[in-house]
C-alpha cells in the first residue's frame, strides 16, 4: 500500500458513492477509468491510479468503464443538491452550524464536503459561513439594543472575533464600531448619460451604489432606502470625474470599470453576483443556468430576487441574465434600459434575445 492514498482506496473497496464526482479512479491493466462507486471486480490496488477529475482520468488513455458510465452527469446532480442542502442549513438556522456538522448533515465526510462544496459554490464552507453571519450582522445591527446583542445574534462565537472582521462586514472600522456604529458617509453625485439619471455612490473602499432613472430625487431616495443609516454628502468636482468615468463605462460597458467597488449583501447574494460578473459582455444566461453556476439550481427565484437586490448597475452585469424564454422582464430600472444595454454589447435587442454559453 505505499505511495497509495489509502483514503480513496478504502472507498473503492466499498464502493462509496459519496466519493462520486470528488475523484475518479482508473486501472492501467484494463485501460478503463471509472467512478469509486462502480460495481465491477475490485482491481489489484497496484494497478489503480487515482485523478481529481473526469477530463485528467480521460487524458490518461483509459476509456471510459460501461458499467458506472463515469462520464454521466448524475453524480453532478446529486452533489448539486447536497451543497443546496448544505446552504440551506448554513442560511436558514437560528445558529451558523460548523464544517462537521453540515458535512454530518449531508452524509459526506468534513474533507470531502469541503471540496465538493467549494468546486460547486466557489466559495468554501467557511468563508460562505463567514458571508451569513456578515449579512446578519448588518441586518441586525440598526434595531439591537446594543452592538453586542448583534454581535451574538449574527452567530459570532465572540466579540473579539467580530471586531477583528468588523470593516469587511461594516464598511467602518472596529473603533467606530465600538463608539456606537457611527454613521457612515457616503459621497455622491447624480449625473446623466444615455439612459437617463445616474447616480454614483462611494464610501472609502469603493463604489458602493450605481442606479439609474429618470428622476434625480428618486434616485437619491433610493440611495437612502439602500443604506438608511449612511449620511450621505453631496461629492465635489474630483469626485463628479469619478462619474464621469462610470458615465463611460455605461456608454461601453465593454470597455470595463477601472474603480474598486465596495460590494455588500448576504452570501448568498455574493455568491450570484460573482457568477453575473463572470458573464462577459455580449453574452446572457437564463436565470436557471446562473442558479445551476452557483450550485443551487434549485433556487431559480432566489436568483432573481439577488439580481434586483444589485445596486451596481451594470458594474455587477444583472442586465445578462434573462428568462428561460429569452424575455427581458425583471430589470429594477426597466426593460428598455436593459434592452438597450444588451444591443450595445452585443446587438442583442427587444425582439430576439438569443442565449450563449
Amino acid at each position: 500500500m505505499a505511495g497509495v492514498d489509502e483514503g480513496r482506496w478504502a472507498q473503492v473497496v466499498r464502493r462509496d458513492k459519496v466519493a462520486d464526482g470528488v475523484f475518479w479512479y482508473s486501472v492501467v491493466t484494463t485501460g478503463v477509468y471509472c467512478r469509486p462507486s462502480c460495481p465491477s471486480r475490485v482491481a489489484r490496488v497496484e494497478n489503480v491510479r487515482f485523478h481529481e477529475t473526469v477530463e485528467a482520468a480521460r487524458a490518461s488513455g483509459a476509456r471510459a468503464c460501461r458499467r458506472c458510465d463515469p462520464d454521466s452527469a448524475g453524480v453532478v446532480g446529486r452533489h448539486a443538491a447536497l451543497v443546496e442542502r448544505a446552504c440551506r442549513m448554513l442560511e436558514e438556522g437560528e445558529r451558523v452550524p460548523g464544517l462537521a456538522e453540515v458535512s454530518a448533515a449531508v452524509g459526506m465526510s468534513p474533507f470531502h464536503f469541503q471540496r465538493v462544496f467549494k468546486a460547486a459554490v466557489g466559495l468554501s464552507p467557511r468563508a460562505y459561513a463567514a458571508g451569513v453571519r456578515a449579512g446578519r450582522m448588518r441586518a441586525a445591527l440598526p434595531g439591537a439594543l446594543s452592538v453586542t446583542d448583534a454581535i451574538y445574534a449574527a452567530g459570532y462565537g465572540s466579540g473579539s472575533r467580530f471586531y477583528e472582521q468588523a470593516e469587511a462586514v461594516l464598511g467602518m472600522t472596529a473603533t467606530a464600531v465600538r463608539r456606537g456604529a457611527a454613521r457612515e458617509v457616503l459621497r455622491f453625485a447624480v449625473g446623466e448619460c444615455s439612459l437617463g439619471g445616474i447616480l454614483v455612490a462611494s464610501s472609502v473602499k469603493g463604489v458602493v451604489a450605481i442606479l439609474l432613472g429618470d428622476d434625480p430625487g428618486i434616485l437619491v431616495e433610493e440611495l437612502q432606502g439602500r443604506f438608511p443609516q449612511a449620511e450621505l454628502v453631496g461629492a465635489d468636482a474630483a469626485y463628479e470625474r469619478l462619474v464621469a468615468e462610470v458615465v463611460g463605462f455605461v456608454e461601453a460597458p465593454g470597455l470595463g470599470l477601472g474603480l474598486p467597488l465596495d460590494i455588500r449583501g448576504t452570501a448568498f447574494q455574493q455568491r450570484v453576483w460573482q457568477a453575473l460578473r463572470e458573464i462577459p459582455a455580449g453574452v446572457v444566461c437564463d436565470y436557471t443556468e446562473v442558479a445551476r453556476r452557483i450550485g443551487r439550481p434549485g433556487a431559480v427565484r432566489a436568483v432573481g430576487a439577488a439580481c434586483g437586490a444589485n445596486a451596481l448597475a451594470v458594474a455587477i452585469p444583472c442586465h445578462r441574465v434573462v428568462r428561460r424564454d429569452g424575455g427581458l422582464a425583471g430589470y429594477r430600472w426597466g426593460v428598455e434600459r436593459k434592452a438597450a444595454l444588451l444591443e450595445r454589447e452585443g446587438g442583442i435587442g427587444m425582439s430576439g434575445v438569443e442565449l450563449h454559453e
